[in-house]
């Protein structure tokens, strides 16, 4: 199954339930920084969607309020994010970490984790 589009506001729900784990509606809304906080309705009818794109789910009823968890993962969520990025030039890289090292946000330390990765994996596949 392929991980749907997530909006801007569907992945700061997202983000609120990764990070506080299984929540309210009233819990995610109150995770969102007190300036520019979505409305509750917002909050629900955008938790509703996501219930029906399966990205997250209702878990238990606790009074009136249900609680929902994430099911995708952050991770999951973030390779969709980058694929789609990289998508947007064609497939290629090298515009995206140009910029990076650019705007000083790519540093050699990342460089070397990088390469790092690199080798493990060319291990792995020289291996299978």
């Amino acid at each position: 199954m392929t991980l749907p589009k997530l909006t801007k506001l569907e992945l700061r729900i997202m983000d609120a339930l990764w990070s506080h784990g299984a929540s309210s509606i009233r819990e995610i809304q109150e995770a969102f920084p007190q300036r520019g906080r979505p409305a509750y309705t917002t909050v629900q009818t955008t938790v509703y969607r996501m219930e029906r794109k399966k990205v997250l789910r209702r878990v238990k009823k606790i009074s009136n309020a249900h609680i929902f968890e994430a099911i995708v993962s952050r991770h999951a969520a973030q390779r969709r994010l980058i694929d789609d990025l990289l998508s947007l030039f064609g497939g290629r890289t090298q515009p995206v970490m140009a910029h990076l090292i650019e705007s000083g946000k790519l540093t050699l330390d990342d460089i070397r984790e990088a390469e790092k990765t690199l080798r493990q994996f060319a291990r792995k596949d020289k291996s299978a």
